[in-house]
């Protein structure tokens, strides 16, 4: 039976099935799960969410007896707020650390955007694409994926505005992989992602430079012709060698939105294809995320957080899976910690998205930086925890990304 009871009741051994608000404003990307850990608890009673329900056929009530030692865990599936899915792959499945990985994922990003640029121009003079000459390049980005999920991912967010166009494909790319890995795909499932998303705004090739760079809001008139670029590129595939389907289905439907408000044809749901779905997401957190000739791009937290609160736009299930395999924190987010000080994440728990390995650089009470120290929030030795995304605030430490990822690390990419 279901009941509604103040968090603060919660104890071990209650079957949690919901908490109340949106799932992205507390501590735990799962919900309907057994209590059975006091960290959990701890974390629970601390998240600010004031009221739950829980399913006292599946744990223990409000008024049953304390037992004198921790109940052991009911058997109960773990759950995004979506269906469930399965675990993510933990970063280590690679055999590779994540400063490693940078370094290789560095040369490859810089690889990928002098191929992508070559490829745009190619297409700019009226020549076929021949998606087959892409595959060498979305191979050895799945194998980095592979190795470490979080590396190319993260790197691939960094860009330069005039890089974007080119950039934007590696990244989709990469998310498209990273996301395919964790909706469980097969090897060839994940390579078709990864080359939709190289693939899919290929349609921009043929855009007038002079609107796809504007460097302010374009109108309605721009906004129309800028609407045409999936049909653009879906047209110019068409004619090419090793264009499957699922590639097509990407560039022509990546703008659709799950309510039907979308473009190019305006469909919705089930009429979206599968990797549509993946590619509306990937395509869009690169987008906000990125800096462009308009704006700065936004925290990855924060954009992950405005995702989540875009009602009708993307797949609820592929969304729940997305923010599995970024992290509800993802990498170079700056995040505000118990005590007060600010850090920014630099590595991923993928077993405890609540808790991420991050640098702590910054004083909030002193309003002083002080020597950086790398922390793992998950470790039982740290009282500290995230208790906020600093929003806004990324643009007073232009730094933030030298602590997550080395100068000569990020030299390597813009080589």
């Amino acid at each position: 039976m279901l009941k509604k009871i103040a968090v603060k009741q919660l104890r071990l051994g209650m079957h949690l099935h919901k908490l109340e608000g949106a799932w992205i404003a507390h501590p735990f990307w799962k919900t309907k799960f057994v209590v059975d850990s006091s960290a959990d608890l701890e974390r629970l009673h601390a998240c600010g969410v004031d009221e739950c329900w829980i399913d006292t056929a599946l744990g223990l009530d409000v008024a049953a007896p304390v037992a004198d030692a921790d109940p052991a865990p009911a058997a109960a599936a773990v759950q995004t707020p979506a269906p469930p899915l399965a675990p993510p792959p933990r970063a280590g499945d690679g055999d590779r650390s994540m400063a490693a990985e940078l370094k290789q994922a560095a040369a490859i990003c810089s690889k990928g955007r002098k191929a992508v640029n070559a490829m745009f121009s190619e297409a700019r003079m009226g020549r076929t694409v021949d998606a087959e000459q892409c595959l060498p390049l979305v191979e050895e980005i799945s194998g980095s994926v592979q190795r470490n999920p979080g590396a190319l991912v993260s790197l691939a967010r960094l860009k330069s505005k005039d890089d974007y166009s080119y950039m934007h494909s590696v990244a989709t790319c990469a998310l498209m992989v990273a996301l395919g890995r964790q909706l469980k795909l097969d090897e060839d499932g994940c390579r078709a992602a990864g080359l939709a998303g190289l693939l899919h705004d290929i349609g921009k090739a043929v855009m007038p430079l002079d609107v796809l760079n504007k460097p302010g809001k374009l109108t309605e008139d721009e906004f129309t012709v800028i609407r045409t670029h999936p049909e653009e590129g879906h047209r110019m595939l068409l004619g090419g060698q090793g264009v499957a389907d699922s590639t097509l289905e990407v560039v022509l439907h990546h703008h659709e939105r799950m309510d039907g408000t979308g473009y190019p044809h305006r469909l919705a749901a089930d009429q979206i294809a599968p990797f549509a779905r993946m590619g509306a997401i990937c395509d869009v957190y690169d987008a906000i995320t990125s800096n462009r000739p308009y704006k700065a791009g936004w925290d990855p937290a924060q954009s992950i957080a405005r995702m989540a609160s875009w009602k009708g736009h993307f797949d609820p299930v592929m969304f729940a899976a997305f923010v599995q395999s970024l992290g509800i924190y993802p990498t170079g987010s700056l995040v505000r910690l118990a005590s007060g000080k600010l850090a920014v994440v630099a590595e991923q728990n993928p077993q405890n998205l609540v808790s991420p390995v991050v640098v702590v650089f910054f004083s909030t009470k002193s309003q002083l930086h002080i020597t950086p120290v790398r922390l793992d929030l998950s470790k039982g030795n740290t009282i500290e925890r995230i208790v906020a995304r600093e929003e806004g605030a990324a643009a007073q430490f232009p730094h933030l990304d030298e602590l997550w990822a080395d100068p000569d690390t990020l030299r390597r990419m813009k080589a």
